[in-house]
């Protein structure tokens, strides 16, 4: 079958599915706990006998929910057609019997090996040419029509099965989306969707401009399939491709679970170990599912030690996650993973935290607007490639010391359940994060020293220290509840992302724009306005150059003096309402006198562009002033320097989690009354130990 005829049936089963769904008898739910505290429980490894033990101390943690079923597929299938399910309903039944209500996976991203060995064709194939081999997981290729048809048919049958199990809250399709795979049937596809969005190889060689360095193609199978420093044009629709491929590969499981499962049971997916990865646009690919779940790790990629400069939990690294995924759907979220205490895998540290520090991890997550966290995993397993990963019980299902603080937040939130239900972190100031910029720099940074990651965290930790509320959301997001919008290297700035900000300015919001702002259009080419590209008109002025700096150079004006050490831009062509903030000061004769920052009335709003990055102190005045000079009164507490403080508001009720993560105990007054949620009573001072947390509220005003 030919990729578009492909397409056109499956749009055609969906409908199918649909109906069938409409049909399927209604059965009522258990309620999802509006907090949930849970575990990875993998009781295919273990003798049912020792079931009920490992239960009873879930129950003793006090958790409610439990994910079983996401790497189970041999166990679910052991071999072609031959089903055994009996084994994973007496598991949802011994869970409910214990309180807990239960969160099915699919199990594909552990293909069996009776699969692999009889369709050797499903397995990915690494950029090298080089096939994985069977052992480890994602060994699969997501392009693969005969891996989609083998993961359909057990998916359908659990869904069958399960899909109206009143104690089964949830679904999550697979595990941890990574690899994309560079095999024959993948590149086939690539080709497939550039000629879908292109239409003609006329037009591909137009955007991608790809006369230079005679890159000119006459047929699309002609055009290379790479991660490496390619064609802009065909770097940044790479990444696109690979987006859609795992969004129709979650589909394929979606619509299957869409038209057996009762409409009470959600579906997610777990994202990573690391929210802000970006081998593919996580945002699109949430926006199909009911929740949001990501598994929080420390020691991964950004959140590593050798970013972190420790081991431990860094609640502006940590709390920017959070608040990108409570961002790409703009609601709340799932932590469907946590690491109880340590892991086994990370290239620098698999240190253990702290005495306390996984509890008060928990609780940031919810401050920052999670209502489920779930720890992985429960039992340590006896074999395996993670056999020292953290766990809660060791091998022989006894707890282990982290146990104790795990029950200790299961008993609080058992109590905070009903006091935090249908309420969510309230922000009037947004940053702005796209992958297609992300990518864009990433392909050419220009220079090493310029990490745009770090750009992003320098305004996000400024910003959030003045507000104590953030949000992250894409370009093209709902805008007008923000009065200060943040747009950190915005690279990429196609036709109707500059409208919908330009809309913003003029309906009275201000917009910041950070260094490297609009340098490309959607196809990755240079925009020919120069920086910010298609907002010029609306800045009243543009990029004249940008540098890449060795050494500091000074900036001084109307937000304070400091100095700049990684990157610099100049503004000309200014028009008369076009104000200068900052100027650049002696020490780099291209710099010296040149505007660094402007801002420019528009409308009811306001466009700034600040065109270098601020040292840390300079970062601090700088967002003092963007808040003020945006209307915002920022609703927060007093706290002192290493106090992390989240705020969710309901519809009647302000409820603050205050969390001390500073190296010693730390005490100081609240505004005002306001009730304990955990201790009872009303306090109007906090004496918090290190890793002490609080639960305060008071009403909305």
């Amino acid at each position: 079958m030919n990729l578009r005829l492909s397409v056109l049936t499956g749009l055609a089963a969906v409908s199918l599915l649909g109906a069938a769904r409409a049909a399927s008898p209604a059965v009522t739910i258990d309620p999802t706990p509006p907090l949930m505290l849970g575990s990875a429980w993998y009781p295919e490894q273990w003798p049912e006998e020792q079931w009920e033990s490992d239960l009873s101390y879930m129950q003793q943690a006090g958790m409610n929910m439990v994910r079983i079923g996401e790497f189970a597929w041999s166990s679910l299938e052991p071999s072609e057609g031959n089903y055994s399910l009996d084994w994973m309903e007496r598991a949802i039944e011994a869970a409910a019997r214990h309180g807990m209500v239960v969160i099915l996976g699919t199990p594909t991203d552990t293909p069996p090996a009776w699969l692999t060995t009889k369709y050797p064709e499903v397995l990915r194939v690494g950029e090298d040419g080089r096939q994985l081999q069977h052992g480890s997981r994602r060994h699969f290729s997501i392009g693969s029509e005969k891996y989609r048809e083998l993961c359909a048919q057990i998916v359908t049958r659990m869904a069958e099965r399960f899909g109206h199990n009143p104690h089964v809250i949830a679904w999550q399709i697979g595990n941890e989306y990574t690899e994309d795979s560079f095999d024959p049937e993948s590149r086939a596809r690539f080709h497939a969707w550039l000629e879908d969005k292109y239409g003609s190889v006329d037009a591909l060689n137009k955007h991608w401009v790809t006369a230079y360095w005679s890159q000119t193609y006459d047929d699309f199978s002609q055009i290379p399939m790479t991660t490496g420093r390619a064609n802009p044009g065909l770097s940044l629709d790479y990444k696109r491709f690979v987006t859609d491929t795992w969004r129709s590969f979650q589909r394929n499981q979606l619509d299957v679970l869409r038209a057996h499962v009762a409409p009470g049971q959600l579906i997610t997916t777990n994202l990573g170990g690391l929210g802000w990865a970006n081998r593919f646009n996580r945002q699109q690919i949430a926006a199909d599912l009911d929740v949001i779940s990501w598994d929080e790790y420390l020691g991964s990629g950004y959140d590593d030690v050798s970013k972190n400069g420790t081991g431990h939990l860094n609640p502006y690294r940590s709390g920017s996650t959070h608040d990108l995924v409570r961002g790409w759907r703009q609601q709340n979220f799932w932590v469907m993973e946590m690491a109880p205490g340590f892991v086994d895998w990370s290239p620098t540290a698999s240190n253990s935290l702290d005495k306390g520090e996984t509890r008060a991890m928990t609780w940031h997550a919810i401050a920052h607007g999670a209502d489920c966290v779930a720890y992985w995993q429960w039992r340590s397993a006896l074999n395996g490639q993670e056999q020292y990963h953290g766990s809660l019980v060791g091998p022989d299902g006894t707890p282990v010391p982290v146990f104790e603080e795990i029950a200790q937040a299961g008993a609080e939130f058992a109590r905070m359940g009903d006091k935090l239900a249908d309420t969510t972190p309230e922000s009037d100031v947004a940053l702005l994060h796209d992958y297609d910029s992300r990518w864009a720099i990433d392909f050419n940074r220009f220079s090493r020293r310029y990490d745009q990651m770090e750009v992003l965290q320098s305004y996000y930790q400024a910003l959030r220290d003045q507000t104590q509320s953030v949000d992250i959301v894409v370009p093209l997001a709902p805008l007008n509840r923000y009065k200060l919008v943040v747009a950190p290297s915005l690279n990429v700035i196609s036709a109707d992302v500059a409208q919908h900000l330009i809309d913003y300015v003029k309906a009275g919001g201000h917009l910041v724009l950070g260094p490297r702002s609009g340098m490309k259009n959607g196809f990755n080419a240079l925009n020919q306005e120069r920086q910010p590209g298609p907002l010029v008109p609306t800045l009243g002025a543009r990029v004249e150059q940008f540098y890449a700096l060795l050494e500091p150079v000074p900036v001084a004006g109307e937000w304070g003096k400091g100095t700049i050490d990684i990157w610099a831009e100049i503004f000309d062509s200014l028009a008369p309402d076009t104000e200068v903030l900052m100027r650049y000061g002696a020490g780099n004769a291209w710099l010296e006198g040149k505007p660094a920052v402007v801002t420019r009335r528009v409308g009811a709003g306001r466009i700034t562009y600040i065109g270098a990055v601020l040292d840390s102190s300079l970062m601090a005045t700088t967002a003092a002033r963007l808040v003020t000079d945006a209307g915002i009164e920022p609703v927060r507490l007093d706290v002192p320097a290493g106090v992390s403080v989240g705020r969710r508001v309901g519809a009647d009720r302000e409820v603050f989690v205050v969390i001390n993560l500073a190296d010693g105990p730390r005490e100081f007054a609240l505004p005002g009354a306001m009730a304990d949620l955990l201790n009872g009573g009303q306090v109007e001072r906090l004496e918090l130990p290190r890793y002490g947390v609080a639960v305060v509220s008071r009403p909305k005003a």
